[in-house]
């Protein structure tokens, strides 16, 4: 049995709906456990724990550009969260996952000022009942000036 420990590193900063600990789950499915012990996070498990036999999928950070390397929504902050995230869904597919198999986000913006929209973009996507573990680091600039945000997800595949 893994278990992935994720430090707060941002202080409740993709907030949403704290999602429980489930007090039996069944030793072969994925829990996503929020302890008495920390603080009750909003949108993002504090601890996932994978079970033996699942495969995992590290699925490289995603940025708003399309198939043919253009950037989508220049300057605009949720045109092109969304174009991460419909990245990140076709890069899952590819390796036989949906959202619902993400156990693990990693967020890097350039403006910590657009969580608001980058919270609601996000919730349209993952598996809001059981919130993946999560880090979100506000950053000075990306690989180019044009691109203000990159998402990084970590997926486990129960063998279907």
């Amino acid at each position: 049995m893994s278990i992935i420990v994720v430090p707060l590193c941002v202080f409740l900063a993709l907030g949403c709906v704290a999602t429980p600990a489930p007090s039996q789950a069944p030793l072969d499915t994925v829990r996503f456990v929020n302890p008495p012990t920390l603080v009750v996070p909003r949108g993002y498990s504090q601890i996932v724990e994978v079970p033996s036999g699942s495969r995992l999928l590290y699925v490289a950070g995603q940025v708003a550009l399309d198939s043919v390397g253009r950037i989508v929504g220049p300057g605009d902050f949720r045109a092109q969260a969304v174009q991460v995230f419909e990245n990140l869904r076709r890069a899952l597919a590819a390796g036989g996952a949906t959202f619902k198999d993400v156990v693990k986000l990693n967020f890097y913006i350039v403006d910590v000022t657009q969580i608001p929209t980058l919270r609601e973009v996000r919730d349209r996507y993952v598996n809001t009942a059981a919130s993946p573990a999560s880090t979100l680091v506000e950053v000075r600039r990306l690989f180019r000036d044009d691109v203000l945000l990159e998402v990084e997800a970590v997926a486990a595949v129960r063998h279907r």
